[in-house]
C-alpha cells in the first residue's frame, strides 16, 4: 500500500511542476528560435539527405568488430570452465568474421575516395 501511495505522490508532484514550468514559459518562441542549428551554425544540407554508400559498410565493419569484443569478453571467462570446446568456438567465430572483412577488403570498402 505505501508503494501505490508512494507512486501517485511522485505522479502528483510530477504533473505539478510540468504545468508549473509550461505556465512560468517566456511566451511563444520566434524564427531564430525555433531554427535548427549545427554546432552553432546554419545547416548546409536538410536533415533527410541522403548518405554516400561507403559510410553505411565502415559503420557495418565497425558494429562486426564491436560485436566481436562483446563476443570475446565474456568468452575469457567461459574459456577457463571450457577449455578446447570454447577455443573451438571462438576459432569459428573468428574465421567467419575474417571471411566478413577480407570480402569487404576485396569490395574496397577500406579505401576512403
Amino acid at each position: 500500500m505505501t508503494t501505490l501511495i508512494a507512486i501517485i505522490l511522485i505522479f502528483a508532484f510530477s504533473m505539478l511542476f510540468t504545468a508549473a514550468l509550461r505556465a512560468g514559459g517566456t511566451g511563444p518562441s520566434t524564427y531564430p528560435q525555433k531554427r535548427p542549428i549545427l554546432g552553432g551554425s546554419d545547416p548546409e544540407t536538410h536533415a533527410w539527405q541522403r548518405f554516400h554508400v561507403r559510410y553505411y559498410t565502415m559503420t557495418l565493419l565497425f558494429v562486426a568488430f564491436e560485436m566481436e569484443m562483446m563476443f570475446m569478453y565474456p568468452w575469457a571467462v567461459v574459456f577457463v570452465e571450457e577449455g578446447p570446446k570454447a577455443l573451438a568456438e571462438m576459432g569459428m567465430f573468428l574465421v567467419i568474421l575474417s571471411v566478413g572483412i577480407v570480402y569487404g577488403w576485396r569490395e574496397g570498402i577500406f579505401r576512403w575516395e
